[in-house]
Order: C-alpha cells, then sequence, then structure tokens
C-alpha cells in the first residue's frame, strides 16, 4: 500500500446510472462507464488491514486487498491474476452480488467503505476486452468422467473446476440454454447475456460438454447417469417459488416472478416478439420486496406498465446499520435499486388479504396494514383498502428444489427445510452423488453458489483421484455456522 491516507484523502464514488428516462426505454445495463482515474482513488482508498474483513464476508475469500493494490498501481493483468485465484466468474459477482464484503470492510465501521465491487467488475471487464482470459484446458485427462445436472453459478462454477483438473464433464441443463437463472431470471439490464455466453465459449474451449434441452429423470435416468459417469454434481437450484395462497389465487393475471420474468429475457434473446405475460398498460402490483420483486418492478416499467406498486410485509428498514446487526454482519437497512429509482411505489408493513376479479380475470387486491408484534403480523383496524390490479407477480422467495423425478430415482433425502441433504464434504447419502448450490443451502447468493461449486469440485475431485489440488473455500466449508 504506497498511500496509507489514501481512505482519509477521498470519498466512494460509484459511476453515474444512465439517465432514468433513457434507460427504461432500453434493455441495456443502467451503469455509464467509470473512468481508471476513478477506479484508481477508489481501489487506494483500500487499507490493506492487518486483518481483512473483507475476506470473512466474501464466501469466495476473494483476495480483496491484493486486487485493489494492483489495480491502484495500474497491473491489471496481476489483478485479474488474483481475482481469478478464488472467483471463476467475477463478471457475475461484480453485477449481481450484493456485496457483504462491503458490509464487511474495516472502513466501514465510521466510513463509507471501499467500492470492492465496482473494483472488481472492472477488473474482469478490462480482462475481457484485453483478451487476457483464455481457456485454460488440462495438460492431460484423468480419464473420470462427472455429470453436473444444472447450469447455475454453481453447477458452471464446478464443471469448470473439474473440467481444468482434468475430468471430462457433461452439464445437463432441462432449458434450451445455458445459465439456469442467469439466462432467464437475471433481466438484460442488470446483467446483459453476452457476458454468460462469452464464459461459456470458454468452458467449451477447455472441454466442458453444454447438454441442453435434457431434463434428467425424463430424458434420461438417474441409473443411466450414474452408469455413465463415475460421479455426478447435483447443482438443481431452489426453484420453488413461495405461494401466497389467498383467496382468490386462482384468477388469471397471478404468477409467480419465474413465470414473468424468462419470458421477458426470451423477448430479448430473440425467441419471442413479445411477451405472453405483459404489464403493457397495466397496473401490476409485485408482492414481496427484495431482489426479485425489483427485477418485476424494473421488468414491467419497460413494459409500459400503466402503474407499478410493491408490497413488502416487513417494516420498512432503517436508513442506517441498526444496533442489533452490528459490522461486520450484512445488516438489512432501506436499500434503493436501479429499478426503484425509475418509478413505482413501494408499499411497507402490509399483507395482501384477498384476490380480486371479475369472470376470472384479476381486478384488484385487497391489503392491509401489519404491526409486528414479538415477531408476528398483526392486523390494523380498519387499514384494509383494495389496489387495482391487472397483473401481480409473486416474488416471495423460493423453498426449496423441486420434487422432480430424478431427485426420486436417485434416492435423494432432503433435510427439514425441503433441501437435498450432503454432508459437509457435498457428498449426498447416496455413493458418488454430490449436491452444490442452492439444491442444498436453500436460497441464497450468487457468491455462494459459487463458492459451494468450487467447493464440492474439490470433493468430487477427492473423491475420484483419492486427493485433490482444487481449492476448497474456507466460507463454504463451515457453511453450517452461518446463516
Amino acid at each position: 500500500m504506497a498511500d496509507p491516507r489514501g481512505f482519509l484523502k477521498a470519498g466512494r464514488q460509484l459511476p453515474t446510472r444512465r439517465p432514468v428516462d433513457v434507460r427504461i426505454q432500453d434493455w441495456q445495463e443502467v451503469y455509464e462507464p467509470f473512468a481508471e482515474s476513478k477506479l484508481r482513488t477508489q481501489a487506494a482508498r483500500c487499507m490493506d488491514c492487518g486483518i481483512p474483513f473483507c475476506h470473512n464476508g466474501c464466501p469466495l475469500g476473494n483476495l480483496i486487498p491484493e486486487w485493489n493494490d494492483l489495480t491502484r498501481r495500474g497491473d491489471w493483468q496481476g489483478a485479474i491474476e488474483r481475482l481469478h485465484a478464488t472467483n471463476n466468474f467475477p463478471e457475475f459477482t461484480g453485477r449481481l452480488c450484493p456485496a457483504p464484503c462491503e458490509t464487511a470492510c474495516v472502513l466501514g465501521i465510521n466510513q463509507d467503505p471501499v467500492t470492492i465491487k465496482q473494483v472488481e467488475v472492472s477488473i474482469i471487464d478490462r480482462a475481457w476486452e484485453s483478451g487476457w482470459v483464455q481457456p485454460q484446458p488440462p495438460e492431460r485427462l484423468s480419464g473420470k468422467t462427472v455429470a453436473v445436472v444444472g447450469s447455475g453459478p454453481a453447477g458452471l462454477a464446478a464443471a469448470q473446476q473439474l473440467a481444468r483438473a482434468g475430468h471430462t464433464v457433461a452439464v445437463y441443463e432441462r432449458a434450451d440454454r445455458i445459465g439456469g437463472l442467469l439466462r432467464y431470471g437475471i433481466p438484460e439490464f442488470k446483467m446483459e447475456k453476452h457476458h454468460l455466453d462469452r464464459r461459456l465459449a470458454q468452458m467449451e474451449a477447455e472441454g466442458v460438454k453444454f447438454r441442453t434441452g435434457i431434463e434428467v429423470g425424463r430424458d434420461i435416468s438417474a441409473d443411466d447417469l450414474r452408469r455413465r459417469y463415475d460421479a455426478v454434481l447435483v447443482a438443481v437450484g431452489s426453484t420453488i417459488g413461495r405461494e401466497l395462497p389467498a383467496e382468490g389465487r386462482e384468477l388469471q393475471g397471478i404468477h409467480q416472478a419465474m413465470e414473468y420474468l424468462p419470458l421477458a429475457n426470451r423477448v430479448q434473446e430473440g425467441d419471442l416478439e413479445d411477451s405472453p405475460i405483459h404489464a403493457r398498460g397495466k397496473h401490476v402490483v409485485v408482492i414481496g420486496g427484495g431482489d426479485t420483486g425489483a427485477d418485476c418492478l424494473g421488468t414491467a416499467i419497460r413494459q409500459g406498465a400503466a402503474s407499478i406498486t410493491q408490497l413488502e410485509i416487513m417494516p420498512t428498514p432503517p436508513q442506517a446499520r441498526p444496533a442489533e446487526q452490528p459490522w461486520p454482519t450484512y445488516p438489512m437497512v432501506f436499500r434503493i435499486s436501479s429499478a426503484h429509482e425509475e418509478g413505482g411505489e413501494r408499499v411497507y408493513a402490509a399483507s395482501t388479504k384477498r384476490f380480486i376479479g371479475e369472470g376470472g380475470v384479476l381486478t384488484g387486491l385487497e391489503i392491509v396494514d401489519v404491526e409486528w408484534v414479538d415477531g408476528r403480523p398483526v392486523e390494523v383496524p380498519g387499514s384494509q383498502r383494495v389496489l387495482p390490479a391487472d397483473l401481480v407477480t409473486l416474488a416471495m422467495g423460493f423453498t426449496g428444489p423441486e420434487a422432480d423425478s430424478f431427485v426420486s430415482q436417485l434416492g435423494l433425502s432432503r433435510d427439514p427445510r425441503g433441501n437435498l441433504e450432503r454432508d459437509d464434504d457435498y457428498a449426498s447419502d447416496v455413493p458418488g452423488v454430490f449436491v452444490a448450490g442452492d439444491a442444498g443451502r436453500g436460497q441464497s447468493l450468487i457468491v455462494w453458489a459459487i463458492a459451494e461449486g468450487r467447493a464440492a469440485a474439490a470433493s468430487v475431485d477427492e473423491f475420484l483421484m483419492g486427493s485433490t489440488n482444487l481449492p476448497k473455500p474456507l466460507a463454504a466449508s463451515v457453511r453450517q455456522l452461518t446463516v
């Protein structure tokens, strides 16, 4: 660290978002370019702490102070080498991760933390533009074969690690394209899909085989899969959307978020001219105040909704870190995403009582204000009201992997939360079958998915070869101690 006073000389700065009236007319990413001089100044705010808590805040254990200093000095090739040492896909996390590393930043105790996420995405974007991201095929093959079921971030991270270790890897995906939620769940304005496509091209050049349009358990049995491959890694994600069993749920116009968002993405892929579930001219209500709800909000805005209301049953979060969530934990505070800047109304501490319709078609929903007493929502008398609604999206999170024939054919068991059982080495109780990502962990962050994919790959490699040189992220190895 050449300038120990860097954090005293400069404040936190982020790229400017494109003007709202401009960006809602397209589906491109919302941020404008960030000048290199500004980025290097931001990297110089890193204090190179004696105990860098950002390492612990990041499930991948990213070497953040190292690549911050390399960025400050303009050593971009050195920076991407250190970044790739722990993270297979920094172009994904740099756009989609909520950055728990930043809330764990030591500078964040009493100042604005370092812009770790922006430095990360700038390093990898420059590396791609400069041609430094090249395929890394193995020097020799092991003769072992691995099937990865699911092509989200956990499955892709595991597949890349195992292919580089010399194993022959095939990734099975039931959809028509690889990527899982990265492909069809994340709107284009949050991550343009060319970032995903060029990483998949690299993986194919490294020997990974992609098998799309194949649902394991239906198109190929679990027994056939186990006979063909020496090991199977299940990374199917947590895809069952949380339901809202309110009166009128059967009305036409109510959809799970993951029914609504993929269709909008397919329009951007060129598969559809227009989405069959469209917000144009409609009164839209998004139930759920998290990231998926914000994705529905931004999508509805771009589709030309007449109005949008986002409901959250929890009370409005505080502006500052609450005392019961001290540094370096990730605090639940009021955050404004790019979609929230673009329009819509956010309503907190509100619960849906029933859906209203005419002729089987949704026309509105009745909501009521709630107060939280002893951890439970209590209705506020006289606060019932009706919101007009032609389209409702349910974005209340996910409850676990689907109970499909593949899981039952393999004989995998579930934990009390409905996730697939595995031990600390990601091994299920079926020999040679491993589980990684949201399928075993439950709904979580993209950075946790990649960390678990890398850790599970090390366990699979050790199972196949008796030992492994693949790294296992420390945070993923002690996942049972974390929330």
